[in-house]
């Protein structure tokens, strides 16, 4: 994970394509055979953010209340535990002091690679790794860096990679199921769809994506894989929509039905919350004495956990929580960059 010129958690607009006004797919339930099946339109292939083939063009999200927090002219060693597309670090190394070195973890590997070719011009005060930032604490062992005197955690996903049809992290273009963040991983979320028992991807999806109408959607999932597997995003956002209550899609009209399933299945491919727990669990070691740390998070099970381990470590004395409540864009920033709606941004700063 990482920054883009717009990060957003959950996949893409759905304006572009919507899977509930297609027909439903054929489900293998003699309850519900009877139901629609025509065969589908194929969606228009409209991504949203653009291709985001040239790093540069992208803006972080919610930059100078990053720089505002942290302070960058007084710190000399950064830890961006998601890199991205290097928005975040760029702007910190340009107002930090010359000396200063920034370490950068990502794991998706084209990121690093976009990221590189931004900070070019801070070489070599920048070393990218690919690591995953749940073991954040082992990168700076290895490096043989004791802490770092400004945490940075951007938990969105950048443009380009919601808009690479070819990730599966977007309902609005099809695409393969795949949703992983690190192409390392062995499992997809097609692989989670075809296999997990109905009980079991209720409550993922539950769990995850604090959905509400979980039980049906996995009922609907089970029954349709029955017949033939489920590969692609706009098969699954279909057959979602399909089994959503129409009142409950009035209801939440602007929001596609589809939006906290594949929020909770990108989740369990990529183990989110896990990763999250652990940086959490580590922050105070991370952190230098007076170092700061800004967490941004796009969803509220990610919110909920930063705040309440602010308010652990605050508690112990060892840190003290700089925002009282959680800063958010300014209208200006969801105007230009409406995916940065959902962000929401939580300091801390350790004291002893």
């Amino acid at each position: 994970m990482g920054t883009g010129s717009a990060c957003w958690n959950y996949c893409s607009d759905w304006r572009v394509f919507r899977p509930w006004e297609m027909s439903m797919p054929v489900l293998s339930s003699p309850r519900l055979r009877g139901r629609r099946s025509l065969k589908p339109t194929p969606p228009k292939r409209e991504p949203l953010g653009g291709t985001m083939d040239n790093a540069s063009e992208h803006v972080p999200v919610m930059r100078e209340e990053v720089v505002t927090l942290l302070c960058p002219s007084r710190r000399q060693i950064f830890l961006d535990c998601t890199v991205g597309l290097g928005g975040h670090a760029e702007t910190l190394l340009a107002k930090a002091p010359a000396d200063s070195r920034l370490i950068g973890l990502d794991v998706d590997q084209d990121n690093l690679d976009r990221a590189a070719k931004r900070l070019a011009r801070f070489r070599p005060r920048v070393k990218l790794q690919r690591a995953n930032f749940a073991d954040a604490k082992q990168v700076l062992d290895r490096g043989g860096v004791e802490a770092a005197d400004a945490v940075l955690a951007d938990l969105g996903l950048a443009s380009s990679q919601l808009d690479d049809d070819r990730r599966g992290f977007s309902f609005s273009v099809d695409g393969p199921l795949d949703m992983r963040l690190d192409d390392r991983l062995e499992k997809t979320a097609a692989d989670l769809v075809n296999t997990l028992g109905e009980t079991e991807l209720a409550d993922l999806i539950y769990a995850n994506g604090e959905e509400r109408y979980s039980r049906r959607i996995a009922r609907a999932i089970v029954s349709a894989r029955s017949a033939k597997r489920i590969e692609r995003t706009v098969e699954l956002a279909r057959m979602v929509a399909w089994a959503y209550p129409r009142a409950a899609k009035r209801s939440r009209r602007g929001v596609h039905p589809a939006t906290r399933t594949f929020q909770a299945l990108r989740i369990a491919v990529n183990d989110e919350l896990g990763s999250l727990e652990a940086l959490l669990r580590d922050l105070g070691d991370l952190l230098a004495v007076g170092g700061r740390a800004c967490i941004i998070s796009f969803h509220s099970l990610e919110d909920r956990r930063v705040k309440h381990a602010f308010i652990a470590m605050a508690g112990t004395g060892r840190a003290k929580v700089l925002t009282k409540k959680p800063l958010v864009p300014t209208a200006q920033e969801i105007a230009e960059n409406p995916r940065s709606r959902s962000a929401k941004l939580r300091g801390l700063e350790r004291i002893e």
